[in-house]
């Protein structure tokens, strides 16, 4: 699960990301529907945010684009997407194929899921999560165009050891050299996702 998601300031390998995206022409468009693009501080689902996704050319590029996917089907938006059943689930299976991005933060929050007895949980305490061995956290997701804008989900899997005590879920995260990997579109997916990080960096938030 993943619902929030930390941008620190004046973190080196997240200035040109985050001054690209407020450059983008796309940054105009969603203001002026009153979804400023973010660039610090803690993101939830329905904000704006800076996205690395491919140019139309398949070059690297950096976008803005809202959390999340309106699903007809839904009475909720979606914003998390398992990525064991991306590829055969109706409101995926396209985007996993050749829409993919990646989601750059300095960390993802996740809140304890403590079992009571009667078989029910509750929200425990807040932690703050990174790649025990990386400097920027690479979250995965898909993304799509609704009504002329871009949104994305972001993709969960299975927890890491280090995680697994906190939630049964945990966001898919790669290195930031498979970066290029994940999000070109001719790309298969399932070969990228054995260089998962699970191995987490946890602190109390």
């Amino acid at each position: 699960m993943c619902t929030r998601f930390f941008i620190e300031v004046g973190e080196k390998e997240l200035t040109d990301i985050l001054q690209a995206a407020k450059d983008s022409l796309l940054a105009n468009k969603f203001n002026h529907l009153g979804y400023p693009v973010l660039t610090e501080g803690e993101i939830r689902p329905t904000d704006v945010v800076p996205v690395i996704a491919p140019s139309p050319h398949g070059e690297r590029s950096v976008y803005p684009m809202k959390w999340g996917y309106t699903i007809p089907a839904h009475k909720t938006k979606l914003f998390n997407a398992r990525c064991e059943t991306a590829a055969v689930k109706p409101a995926f299976r396209d985007d996993w194929r050749s829409h993919r991005c990646i989601i750059p933060a300095s960390y993802y929050f996740e809140w304890e899921h403590i079992r009571m007895k009667d078989g029910k949980t509750k929200p425990g305490r807040k932690y703050a999560i990174q790649p025990g061995d990386a400097c920027l956290t690479c979250l995965c997701g898909l993304y799509r165009i609704e009504n002329g804008l871009p949104v994305f989900v972001i993709l969960t899997r299975q927890p890491g050891d280090s995680v697994k005590h906190i939630h049964d879920r945990m966001p898919l995260i790669l290195p930031p050299e498979k970066i290029d990997d994940w999000i070109d579109p001719g790309a298969k997916p399932e070969a990228v996702l054995p260089y998962a990080l699970t191995r987490m960096a946890v602190e109390y938030a």
